[in-house]
């Protein structure tokens, strides 16, 4: 019985790599190129990596074909070199003789491009699927949108220019303000040094009601008195 069991397991693997073989027309070439994305942080490619891949593409055909119990069996590699190339395909659940149309597997990788470069530490250049093109990221959309910055930006500067003029305006209100009253007040000065009386010869000090000394009437007055 377990012969058999094992003679059957045989032959559905051996009819299986049949279905998988360059250029099939639902299989797919894969490239990695581990030493450029990762450098001296690189990992070696193994057997253990290779059964990460399968599952990841499980999980990929899973996550695509909602329902369908895609297993690590169903993803078929063949041709597998040392500088980490590889072909593959993918088998339905339910029946492991037939592959999956190819255009469903790129259907399903671009769906899930991202979980599979990251469980690699690669991107669309270093993990390479030769006929899927790469996946574009979405552009960055900023917090809050270039036209409201630039927008705010120009009402800062024209605020701070109405800000700045009405202060000069008002420095130069109160600078005028204070040289008036400083030449006002220069002015009265002059004024009261005009208006002190002057004595006469004899002592005594004659005004008149503008406040001007009246000559005239002082000389008078000494020819009277003589």
């Amino acid at each position: 019985m377990s012969r058999k069991v094992i003679f059957l397991l045989s032959l559905a693997l051996s009819s299986a790599q049949q279905l998988c073989k360059p250029d099939v027309s639902n299989g797919y070439k894969v490239r990695l190129s581990l030493q450029t994305a990762l450098g001296d942080n690189t990992y070696v490619w193994d057997q253990n990596e290779m059964f990460l891949f399968r599952a990841t593409l499980a999980y990929t055909m899973r996550n695509h074909f909602d329902g369908q119990g895609f297993q690590v069996a169903n993803i078929i590699v063949c041709e597998e070199t040392p500088r980490v190339s590889f072909w593959f395909v993918v088998t339905w659940p339910n029946d492991t003789t037939h592959l999956v149309d190819g255009g469903e597997v790129e259907l399903a990788i671009r769906k899930s491009r991202n979980r599979i470069n990251n469980a690699f530490l690669l991107s669309d250049r270093t993990l390479e699927f030769v006929g899927i093109s790469p996946t574009l990221a979405v552009p960055y959309q900023p917090p809050t949108p270039p036209w409201l910055i630039a927008f705010g930006v120009v009402m800062g500067t024209v605020g701070a220019g109405f800000v700045i003029l009405v202060i000069s305006s008002a420095m130069q209100k109160r600078r005028k303000k204070k040289e008036n009253v400083e030449d006002v007040t220069e002015d009265e000065d002059g004024d009261v040094e005009t208006q002190s009386p002057k004595s006469l010869k004899n002592g005594s000090v004659r005004q008149d009601p503008t406040g001007v000394s009246n000559v005239a009437f002082s000389d008078d007055e000494r020819v009277t008195q003589m």
